[in-house]
């Protein structure tokens, strides 16, 4: 039986372009910080897909996932999905860290620095 692909699947492609193009202010502010590996030099990926979830950003050298949470997120309907969703992906081993919104606006040094402290070099 032939292995899976895991990342990148194709069927979410275009799912994943439009979230690119549509990604929220937090998003939006915290990429500009991440892109053209700004943050040590790390290679950062938005809205990419790994299975069948797609995360916020994604370093693979770090196999880090960053995960950005607004007011959607405050119910226990999504949490519990959140959840699901991030022990899945830790049993891939990935590391998941999550940030609320207003976090990435209030206290941009903070998030960055939390970012930096998750690289294992």
């Amino acid at each position: 039986m032939p292995k899976q692909k895991l990342h990148t699947k194709k069927e979410l492609k275009e799912y994943r372009r439009v979230l690119r193009k549509n990604l929220t202010p937090a998003e939006a502010f915290l990429w500009k910080h991440l892109k053209s590996r700004q943050l040590s030099n790390r290679k950062f990926q938005r809205q990419h897909s790994i299975g069948y979830y797609i995360v916020d950003f994604y370093c693979a050298a770090e196999k880090l996932i960053i995960e950005l949470d607004g007011e959607v997120h405050n119910n226990h309907k999504t949490q519990d999905y959140d959840n699901k969703r991030t022990l899945y992906l830790e049993n891939l081993g990935y590391k998941v860290i999550r940030f609320e919104n207003k976090m990435v606006f209030e206290n941009l040094p903070s998030v960055l620095g939390e970012i930096s402290d998750s690289f294992t070099k």
